[in-house]
């Protein structure tokens, strides 16, 4: 009997680690990477391809996840490096993904295009465009965005201004920065700069390179636009999720939020041994529980503590 036992577990150990399921268990049918890593090859192999599971252009939306999720990238990313984790976990569990590049200003480089660059405005066009044929081509209703870094503040955008309102359900953000970055005191130097009367040289540096840029910055005309608005839009609800090693949004406390439609989730109070960074989060096993309930909260469960290093579980 205990023979017996042995030799069944033993079974159902190489069934999981060659990647099968049980009997009456569908297999995943894409592998999940939990490493920023995974970027590397993916974009060599595919460069600024959709990721694993993303854009298949015929997935109806079934009955348990009527909504589909629309992947939106941060800044100086693209679909490919920002999504090779997030991706192919949604599709597993059974969720039509969909990722777009946006903001890529002038002619693609063919071996790498970081995405993310105009201002955010223009961005939030392109991304209503983009969820516009979503809808039209599954039949649903509305999406649910999960975005990273930019890709949670120029969704904003598209809800407060481009009547995304009603088009967005769940609004999932990792690293937000709803209060702006003052990240290397640059954000001290814009204000100054406009006190003096030198916005438009700043600006004008700027945006031919980076259009978004100082749009992220406390204090901005585009972050006064957002907040004189309301950011979080009513009958959107919304989840954001922070981590206190995030060396870019500074405070981390800037993508925190309050309001009746707002949930706040801090990676460390609730595992103190994730040392997920900004980028890192992307890529994280404790912040994709928080990120299946989050789209799913009616069969939440129970997230428990991985050991994370800063660029992933």
């Amino acid at each position: 009997m205990r023979t017996t036992r042995s030799l069944g577990a033993l079974a159902l150990s190489l069934l999981l680690l060659i990647g099968l399921a049980p009997a009456g268990q569908a297999a995943p049918r894409y592998f999940v990477p939990w490493t920023l890593a995974a970027a590397v090859p993916a974009q060599l192999a595919k460069p600024g391809g959709p990721p694993p599971g993303a854009n298949d252009w015929t997935c109806r939306p079934s009955e348990a996840h009527p909504n589909p999720v629309v992947l939106t990238h941060g800044l100086g990313a693209n679909q490919t490096v920002n999504w090779q984790t997030f991706s192919p976990l949604l599709a597993n569990e059974g969720y039509c993904v969909f990722s777009l590049t946006y903001g890529v200003p002038g002619t693609p480089n063919p071996v790498y295009q970081p995405g993310g660059l105009l201002p955010m405005e223009q961005s939030a066009a392109q991304l209503g465009a983009f969820v516009d044929r979503v809808l039209d081509r599954t039949g649903a209703s509305k999406v649910d965005i999960l975005g990273h870094s930019e890709g949670t503040l120029m969704p904003s955008y598209y809800v407060q201004f481009l009547g995304g309102a009603a088009k967005v359900d769940k609004y999932v953000s990792l690293t937000p920065l709803w209060q702006g970055t003052t990240l290397l005191g640059l954000s001290t130097l814009y204000q100054w700069g406009q006190t003096l009367g030198l916005k438009p040289v700043v600006d004008g540096v700027l945006n031919p390179v980076c259009g978004s840029c100082p749009q992220f910055l406390k204090g901005s005309d585009y972050l006064t636009k957002l907040h004189d608005s309301g950011i979080f839009a009513p009958g959107v609800e919304y989840t954001n999720i922070v981590t206190k090693y995030d060396e870019l949004v500074i405070p981390y406390t800037s993508g925190l939020g309050s309001g009746p439609n707002v949930r706040n989730v801090v990676l460390q109070e609730t595992c103190g041994l994730d040392f997920a960074e900004h980028a890192g989060v992307a890529a994280d096993r404790n912040t994709a529980g928080h990120v299946l309930n989050a789209l799913d909260p009616a069969n939440a469960k129970p997230v428990p503590c991985v050991p994370a290093s800063p660029i992933g579980s």
